[in-house]
């Protein structure tokens, strides 16, 4: 039987902690942290993220800024109200919530983030900080996968660790991540040929597709520590990950469940991110 990693323990864990750099700041300081969000158009998923956010926020002591834009605003508008943030002294992190309406360019959106005030660490400098294993804002997801991995007391180093999905947002900084822990790295994705073969060698198998129960036993390792990324509904509409959890679970010495495992460290490390850029201030 597997050990479940939970997640929602440690992300009140790290809150508490977080709580408290919060206080220690404002009493030297004698300002808030601050990250302000900015929301356009009215993707119901969007809404929710960003409302999660903001309550979370409250939680630790952040004081956060919410803007919510119509899905008609111009690339103009947006480029001012992001310079405006920048400028701002009051605001420690600026995050844009993705995605955007199609007319509106994200790139250079994003682009116009300082990495100082880039809590969602994907910026070009901090993702080229992260490849040359130098101190950078990092990704929150992947960022939170090794914040579990540690809490558990897995070492990824000498260990083959297969990453399965190469985004931008979680793939490739979940692979930097675990290259700059000693691990011996593999990306898959879908053109990766003897994908089954490939996985079931990983000693630490990290799933971020967005495909419903798609890792299946005979694609784990016996023993392998499984992390599930993936937030999927399955065939009854009901919550679930990348990985068949109740087919993989006795195979796994660790795996994260779906809903409690990696989905609450991903915005306690947008706070972690925050208070760090508020800190380095």
């Amino acid at each position: 039987m597997s050990i479940l990693i939970d997640g929602k323990a440690l992300a009140a864990e790290m809150r508490q902690q977080l709580a408290e750099r919060v206080k220690q700041f404002k009493a030297q300081r004698g300002k808030e942290v601050g990250l302000a969000v900015v929301l356009v158009g009215e993707d119901p998923a969007s809404q929710v993220y960003v409302r999660n956010k903001i309550r979370a926020c409250e939680e630790v002591g952040i004081r956060s800024f919410a803007y919510r834009l119509p899905a008609e605003t111009s690339q103009q508008e947006v480029e001012a109200l992001v310079d405006e943030l920048v400028a701002a002294e009051n605001v420690h992190g600026i995050l844009v919530q993705l995605p955007l309406p199609k007319h509106l360019d994200e790139r250079k959106i994003l682009r116009r983030i300082p990495p100082a005030k880039d809590v969602d660490g994907f910026c070009a400098e901090n993702v080229g900080n992260l490849a040359m294993n130098r101190e950078t804002i990092v990704a929150c997801t992947p960022f939170g996968v090794m914040k579990m991995l540690e809490k558990y007391g897995i070492d990824p180093k000498g260990k083959s660790a297969v990453v399965l999905g190469r985004s931008n947002i979680v793939g490739k900084p979940m692979a930097m991540l675990l290259l700059n822990a000693d691990a011996t790295v593999t990306v898959c994705h879908s053109k990766t040929q003897n994908l089954k073969e490939v996985c079931a060698a990983a000693d630490i198998l990290v799933v971020a597709i967005g495909r419903a129960k798609f890792v299946t036993a005979d694609m784990v390792k016996e023993g392998a520590v499984v992390i599930d990324v993936g937030m999927d509904r399955d065939e009854n509409g009901k919550l679930c990950g990348d990985v068949d959890f109740a087919a993989v679970k006795d195979k796994a010495s660790y795996i994260t469940p779906v809903p409690g495992g990696v989905g609450p460290m991903t915005i306690t490390m947008l706070l972690y991110n925050t208070v760090l850029a508020a800190e380095r201030s």
